[in-house]
């Protein structure tokens, strides 16, 4: 009998297409980053994709719209994160398209560096509420605060994320 063998599912998104006609000012902010100026089209790698550039290029503002535009919540975590500490990610999301493949995610999480502290405190909060497991349980069950930065941001490495799924990831080196 022949062995069987592991599917591996392929791409998620395809690519991202600037939909310009929905710019209303080319000249304002996110418009005028120099990682969006130029933009038309955008492949995407159909394992990893990196986005590298000097500082303000506009790497995080692009991939913030990414993520809101893959309906994950702007300041981070799951699809299932709705809270907004203040409401402040780009219009740049409802300016672009994506194509997206046939097969879906079994998972979906943005880690944003600069968030993921609104993050913790978020769930904190749900755990406190009525309600099913507690979400820290998809953590390592430990309180992300009670643990130095890299620790948290291992615990929702290791955790987290899995195998088939969309992990858009800005700035993870920040914990390390």
């Amino acid at each position: 009998m022949g062995q069987k063998r592991k599917s591996t599912p392929g791409p998620y998104l395809l690519h991202l297409e600037v939909l310009r006609d929905r710019i209303a000012d080319a000249e304002r902010y996110p418009f005028n980053l120099p990682a969006v100026r130029a933009l038309s089209v955008l492949p995407f790698h159909p394992q990893v994709t990196f986005l590298v550039g000097e500082n303000g290029a506009g790497k995080s503002t692009l991939l913030e719209a990414i993520a809101v535009a893959s309906g994950l919540n702007a300041e981070g975590g799951s699809v299932n994160f709705t809270f907004a500490t203040r409401a402040s990610h780009s219009p740049l999301g409802e300016c672009i398209r994506l194509a997206k493949a046939l097969t879906r995610p079994r998972d979906s999480y943005f880690l944003r560096a600069e968030t993921f502290y609104n993050v913790a405190t978020e769930i904190e909060r749900l755990d406190q509420g009525p309600g099913g497991p507690p979400i820290i349980d998809g953590y390592g069950g430990r309180s992300l605060h009670e643990q130095s930065h890299g620790e948290s941001f291992f615990s929702l490495f290791k955790n987290r994320f899995r195998d088939n799924g969309l992990y858009l990831l800005d700035e993870p080196e920040a914990a390390l």
